[in-house]
């Protein structure tokens, strides 16, 4: 026999050319399957016993048991010629997979019982890493009773999972089963003949089968299943016995050397996820300015771009990029701006229609007790303080009678997004709207998640003038007098993030209560740094979205954009504080 046609070594070459891929391990394990079933995985071996030759050997052993009463008598079926997927090579055969098998057939509906002893496979069980009978069901004796023997599992058995989303194609190889041991009616049982099971499996898993099934369950709105009939006349291209063994011992090699690769790549994702958290946490710990300030800002522009390899790492960038602007380390600072006490002052000066506790104007003692020290021209407001003086926040409709027509109603289901959702927000009856006409929208009010997914904000569009929002939501009609979008920037970030949700005041808070969210801290910089601030998010987070969409495409490109990113926002600012040193 001659060496193996696919190596260890080729694999760990195709790997190093592909690695960078999210992807890269799936897709070794899919060319592997390919590879195996197209019978350029070994090499062929011309001392094996050709596959035509192991077909007639399953006719005469099917015949037997045919004869001898332990199967019926199987149905002919079709010669396999446009089904073939591929060329195959000269000793193997094309053929299906009824005709290599002694019993193909899906379970029964079985009764029930709550002890009785014997267990029933259900698709749950079938799993990628094995049967797990810890979710399986029992069943009665007297329905146990009903069953054939040829039912009953046995060792070397295949389970092919035959119906659900998700779940339906998947199959496994079963051994040591327990005694009585059946499956319910969405699991097929496949029993081989003179076949390695274990290359029938690696054939089903294969993208030729197993893709082909998921794509058609997940592109349907109908149930979708895998029938006896289809999996009877299911085309499968057959090696040699021989090879097929071969096959099997190469793809176990090959996976088990996928799964070191895997398990190593996890490492250094993980590795690489710590060194980015650390890196930008630095940006913004309370003890970083001036000096500290560059030299850590230096070393993100030099590690990230190697460290930064996927989309989900980009949200910690985006979180970054906010709490750089709510702390006053994004821009510099300008002594002709004036202060945020100045504005403040201003702010507080406008006389007020709506009545407001002295209170709700001093900050919460707790989150300021682990708040950071902003620049010195800033100050700390509270959400009260830069609420407009006709109005509150407040929360919406209690209890909202849902009708086809009537007052369009905010949830946060509406608003996860960063946006609402108009076109689909449902609408409440006009009196029962009315009675919370405190709470009825205007263009440009910031809406935040009070309970469920909290702290997610939205600005109120000019469509949505007159709406309503449900108690889950707070409204914050801002004052004039500051930038809203750097109000809402500031929530946005991670400070507000963590004291809407508890961490600030070291206990976990099941909803924001409206008088602790009033007091809620708000850094306050002069006004025309809030322009220049939010301009300047606006310019990163422009920046995050084409290196999100740039993960999907190559190396190269994802680092010259994630450079870019960085040099935006950290040099000027480095080059700015020193400067102002």
């Amino acid at each position: 026999m001659k060496d193996a046609a696919f190596s260890s070594a080729r694999l760990l070459a195709l790997y190093d050319r592909i690695s960078d891929a999210e992807d890269a391990i799936p897709r070794l394990r899919r060319f592997v399957l390919d590879l195996a079933v197209r019978g350029k995985l070994v090499e062929q071996d011309a001392s094996d016993e050709p596959a035509a030759e192991l077909l007639k050997r399953i006719a005469q052993e099917k015949a037997r048991l045919v004869k001898t009463g332990e199967i019926k008598n199987p149905k002919p079926l079709p010669p396999v010629e446009d089904d073939a997927d591929f060329e195959v090579p000269p000793n193997w055969v094309w053929t299906r997979l009824g005709i290599i098998t002694s019993y193909i057939q899906r379970g029964k509906s079985p009764k029930y019982a709550a002890s009785d002893g014997s267990l029933v496979v259900s698709q749950k069980c079938v799993q990628w890493s094995g049967l797990d009978l810890s979710v399986a069901k029992q069943i009665t004796l007297e329905s146990l009773a009903q069953y054939e023997d040829i039912r009953f599992l046995r060792d070397g058995d295949l389970l092919w999972n035959s119906t659900g989303t998700g779940t339906i194609g998947r199959i496994i190889r079963i051994d040591q089963v327990p005694e009585k041991l059946v499956c319910d009616s969405h699991v097929t049982v496949v029993r081989s003949l003179l076949v390695d099971p274990e290359y029938i499996r690696l054939w089903v898993q294969s993208d030729h089968v197993y893709a082909l099934i998921e794509g058609r369950a997940a592109g349907s709105t109908n149930q979708v299943e895998l029938t006896a009939k289809m999996a009877i006349n299911q085309v499968i291209p057959l090696p040699p016995l021989a090879e097929q063994r071969r096959i099997v011992a190469k793809v176990d090699e090959l996976m088990a050397l996928c799964d070191q690769l895997e398990q190593a790549r996890a490492g250094r994702e993980a590795v690489r996820d710590r060194l980015t958290t650390a890196s930008l946490a630095r940006l913004t710990a309370p003890e970083t300015g001036g000096e500290a300030f560059q030299t850590h800002a230096s070393f993100a522009l030099q590690s990230l771009p190697t460290l930064t390899t996927r989309p989900d790492q980009i949200k910690p960038l985006r979180q970054t990029i906010l709490n750089l602007a709510v702390r006053g380390k994004l821009v510099a600072q300008d002594p002709a701006d004036g202060t945020g006490r100045e504005l403040l002052k201003q702010v507080l000066a406008v006389p007020w229609t709506k009545k407001r506790k002295a209170i709700d104007l001093e900050p919460d003692e707790a989150a300021m007790a682990s708040a950071f020290l902003p620049p010195a021209n800033w100050t700390w407001a509270t959400v009260q303080a830069l609420t407009r003086t006709d109005q509150t926040v407040t929360y919406g409709i209690l209890k909202p009678e849902w009708v086809d027509e009537g007052v369009p109603t905010v949830r946060v289901t509406e608003m996860k997004t960063g946006e609402i959702d108009v076109a689909v927000l449902p609408k409440c009856r006009p009196e029962r709207a009315a009675k919370f006409a405190k709470t009825a929208l205007e263009p440009g009010d910031l809406l935040v998640s009070k309970d469920g997914t909290i702290g997610k904000t939205a600005f109120v569009p000019p469509e949505l003038a007159g709406g309503n929002i449900t108690q889950h939501v707070l409204r914050f009609p801002i004052c004039e007098q500051v930038d809203r979008r750097f109000v809402r920037l500031a929530i946005d970030a991670p400070f507000c993030q963590l004291w809407m949700v508890g961490e600030t005041k070291g206990v976990a808070l099941q909803g924001v209560n409206v008088g602790d969210f009033r007091r809620m801290p708000i850094p306050l910089p002069p006004l025309a740094e809030q322009h220049r601030i939010v301009a300047k998010v606006d310019a990163l987070m422009a920046l995050c979205d084409q290196l999100e969409a740039s993960l999907t495409t190559t190396a190269t490109t994802r680092s010259k954009l994630l450079n870019a990113l960085l040099h935006e926002a950290l040099e000027p600012a480095a080059d700015e504080l020193e400067a102002a040193e």
